[in-house]
């Protein structure tokens, strides 16, 4: 009957595994037992795991006429033989129930429950599949755009998958029916229903594409330490090699920049930097703040600070556009690094900042002095960024100090 029928229906696609099947419809049909006869203790329901046939059988003793004491597990002789006539007094009675038997009404509830029951088992089958698939990069295409979300269809189950626009890189602009490369971040329930979080952005997304380009990586020859990003601006990628014969770096770059570049892309024109990971701090921090190139570095160990010290023209690389660079190296190094010009370096055409103390406020200099800045060029060589970041003055008073450092050198 429909019900049965409901059975093969509903399993297919649904990827549940067959004796779990079963079990729900067994149980379906138990329910239905127990609201006609008020319990189901002496039935047997049996489901073909083959083709999803159904038995129903309801099982009583034979007792003479006139002794049936209970009628849920007992039946006399005359009503035992009208079901067999080869029945005696002591035997069990097998009386087989048919689906009519329940009525309609009580059929097409059922049906709605195994319907519902089906439904909720194929949300934990999605659930458990992609909790297993945390960290793995899919595919899809774009179903639906919205304000907040863009839903994209796995391309390899079908399951829909929700890309936060928080979790797009900058400059990502997808239209329907465009194919989307993400990585599993998390699995939510929502109102019963699981929601596949994918992300552009992680940290993650980057390691896994690293893992498909490079197959050192894969095989476990080169092991990524560590990797920090600003999405679609900047990224810091620390790897190790256990094998003195691999070059980890150069591995990960490849040939001319074969390897990377097709990350590079993916990730909208991303700049990544491959270093070489080392438990020498002072060197780990040196490699982080590449392209700059470092003259010393003093250690506050207690705080994990390290300050740094450059020649002038090597400030700027290691802040980087909008401090992108420093800001990354001390995420990837652990330590707040402070970036100062080298003392050592005699600065050509430079004026001391008390020169302008009839300008410039005293405290003001005392500001600049505290983060290793006691000349003109020395203040103009760190960003405004850097100098709002490292000191307690407020933005006017920084763009009217730099107007009055500018001058000085315009002639």
């Amino acid at each position: 009957m429909n019900l049965v029928d409901s059975f093969s229906e509903f399993k297919a696609g649904k990827n549940i595994d067959r004796p779990t099947m079963v079990r729900v419809l067994e149980d379906v049909f138990r329910t239905l037992i127990k609201k006609k006869y008020l319990s189901d203790d002496n039935f047997d329901v049996i489901v073909n795991t083959q083709n999803g046939d159904l038995e129903m059988w309801r099982i009583r003793t034979i007792v003479p006429d006139g002794e049936v004491t209970d009628e849920m597990s007992q039946i006399s002789a005359s009503e035992a033989k009208r079901i067999d006539a080869d029945y005696e007094v002591g035997d069990e009675c097998y009386e087989q129930v048919s689906l009519e038997d329940f009525g309609r009404r009580s059929i097409m509830a059922a049906r709605q429950t195994l319907i519902s029951r089906i439904m909720d088992l194929e949300k934990d089958e999605v659930y458990k599949r992609y909790m297993d698939r945390v960290g793995e990069i899919v595919i899809g295409e774009v179903s639906q755009i919205m304000k907040k979300d863009l839903l994209i269809m796995d391309d390899a189950t079908g399951h829909e998958l929700t890309l936060p626009r928080l979790e797009m890189i900058k400059g990502d602009y997808y239209r329907k029916g465009d194919m989307v490369r993400a990585v599993i971040k998390k699995v939510d329930m929502k109102n019963n229903l699981p929601v596949i979080i994918i992300s552009r952005t992680d940290s993650l997304f980057l390691e896994k594409l690293l893992e498909q380009e490079v197959p050192e990586i894969e095989d476990g020859l080169i092991t990524i330490k560590r990797i920090v990003r600003i999405p679609g601006e900047r990224a810091k990628v620390a790897v190790e090699s256990y094998d003195d014969r691999i070059d980890p770096v150069g591995a990960c770059v490849g040939m001319k920049g074969s390897r990377i570049h097709g990350i590079v892309r993916e990730l909208r024109n991303e700049n990544i930097d491959v270093i070489n990971y080392t438990t020498n701090n002072a060197l780990y921090i040196q490699r982080s703040l590449t392209p700059a190139k470092i003259a010393t570095i003093n250690f506050d160990e207690p705080n994990k600070k390290a300050a740094v010290y450059l020649k002038p023209d090597q400030v700027s690389l290691a802040i980087g556009k909008g401090g992108n660079n420093i800001k990354l190296a001390s995420k990837l190094t652990g330590y707040e690094i402070d970036v100062y010009r080298d003392q050592l370096e005699e600065e050509i055409d430079d004026v001391d900042l008390e020169e302008f103390s009839d300008e410039i406020d005293e405290w003001v200099i005392d500001q600049l002095k505290s983060i290793g800045c006691d000349t003109a060029r020395s203040v103009l060589n760190l960003s405004k960024d850097e100098l709002l970041r490292r000191t307690d003055l407020e933005e006017e008073t920084v763009d009217e100090l730099l107007r009055i450092l500018e001058e000085e050198f315009e002639d």
